[in-house]
């Protein structure tokens, strides 16, 4: 027969392990939450903009794979495995792309690619801003509606104009 004190002990440790249990599964749950979000997608890709807009090809290439790493992240069942792949495909030509210009004409394709989901899958709260350039005759996204053309970089950086404005 257990003493009062060895019931309350192990009562304690029960009350213990399960808070500790109960924390981690909620620490898992956010993290799997976090890295599996589709504005992870976004939020990459506005980096890659950044880099092309830059004219600086290894940021490029760096910022290409951490858009690899998020699309890898995300859960076909919020989008899907083809989408997923067509993305992953784009990024990685611009990841192992050799210059600026090859890093922003396989650009032009991953940014249709992302137009097209941030249509069709909420990838932000904020608005997203799709903006053309019509010497590239090609878009990209931006989270600001100032002109930063990642085609041209410093040689034209205002070259183009917001044409659509996708409302999450």
């Amino acid at each position: 027969m257990k003493t009062f004190k060895e019931t309350k002990n192990s009562v304690i440790k029960k009350i213990f392990f399960s808070v500790v249990l109960f924390a981690i599964i909620f620490i898992q749950n956010s993290f799997a939450q976090s890295v599996n979000q589709p504005s992870a997608i976004l939020n990459t890709y506005y980096g890659l903009k950044d880099a092309l807009m830059a004219g600086n090809s290894g940021d490029a290439s760096a910022k290409a794979e951490e858009f690899i790493k998020a699309a890898n992240g995300i859960d076909y069942k919020i989008i899907s495995e083809g989408n997923i792949n067509i993305l992953l495909k784009d990024a990685t030509a611009i990841s192992e792309g050799k210059s600026i210009s090859e890093q922003r004409l396989d650009f032009a394709n991953l940014s249709a690619n992302v137009l097209a989901l941030a249509k069709s899958q909420k990838l932000s709260d904020q608005p997203i801003y799709a903006a053309y350039c019509p010497m590239k005759k090609a878009y990209w996204l931006s989270s600001d509606k100032t002109i930063k053309n990642p085609y041209f970089g410093n040689t034209m950086p205002t070259c183009g104009k917001v044409v659509e404005t996708i409302n999450q």
